[in-house]
């Protein structure tokens, strides 16, 4: 990209999120976040409620000055829900992890797709998936694991559908990472057994997922769309 990049970054006030915002502006791009509530850099949105992804996109852009080259989404929940739980709680759970992980994720890249075609210029999408679209997880979280794997599915579909376009898409896939919701799942489940899965024996820094995010948002090669990237410490491999 000759020009500053212009970034539109969901779930940027912690973990992940705020290292991915932390390392393009260390890289000089011009980006606006997302989180609970409205900041100097980040606009707040409930991406639980219907509309919201599509009413962030129209706020960003009119922050950005009407330009997004790049769509990073990264918000999600990884909210346990047992299988033996009221039929009326396991339907709502579902529904709020898919709406939050799968659909505002959709709604964005559909937005960033039309603002492409009508500005008649490529974009790059960058999704922040999961170990689990390929792995699966705990006998909780079906709804996390299933999400995921719908969202690397719609990478691929993008990067097959509007390459000839110049829009490219891309996900990470990251396993355990130490944020503050990978530390209290690591303690959940016996850390300690956890790390004994992972051959590299740590798990993963934000910083280096955000790294790989970067990467795939500004430099990849225009070859590369379609491309998932595994951060898991080879716990599992494809």
């Amino acid at each position: 990209m000759t020009d500053t990049p212009h970034i539109l970054v969901t779930g940027s006030t912690r973990g992940i999120g705020a290292a991915i915002a932390t390392t393009f502006a260390e890289r000089g791009a011009r980006f606006i976040g997302h989180g609970r509530a409205d900041g100097e850099l980040t606009l707040g949105a409930d991406l639980a409620e219907a509309g919201a992804a599509e009413a962030l996109w129209d706020r960003a852009l009119a922050r950005l000055d009407g330009r997004i080259d790049v769509l990073v989404n990264n918000a999600g929940v990884f909210e346990p829900i047992a299988v033996d739980a009221p039929a009326d709680d396991w339907q709502a759970a579902w529904g709020r992890t898919m709406q939050i992980n799968l659909q505002a994720s959709a709604d964005l890249c559909r937005r960033a797709v039309l603002h492409w075609r009508e500005r008649g210029v490529g974009g790059r999408i960058v999704n922040v998936a999961s170990r689990a679209a390929y792995r699966g997880d705990s006998p909780a979280h079906w709804h996390y694991a299933a999400s995921k794997a719908g969202m690397v599915a719609m990478t691929k579909s993008i990067a097959r559908g509007f390459a000839g376009e110049g829009i490219l898409a891309f996900a990470v896939c990251p396993g355990f990472t130490m944020t503050g919701m990978a530390e209290e799942y690591l303690s959940s489940r016996g850390g300690e057994k956890l790390l004994a899965d992972i051959p590299l024996g740590k798990v993963a820094d934000p910083e280096e997922v955000a790294n790989a995010v970067a990467y795939l948002a500004l430099e990849a090669p225009p070859s590369m769309t379609g491309a998932v990237i595994d951060i898991n410490g080879a716990s599992y491999v494809r």
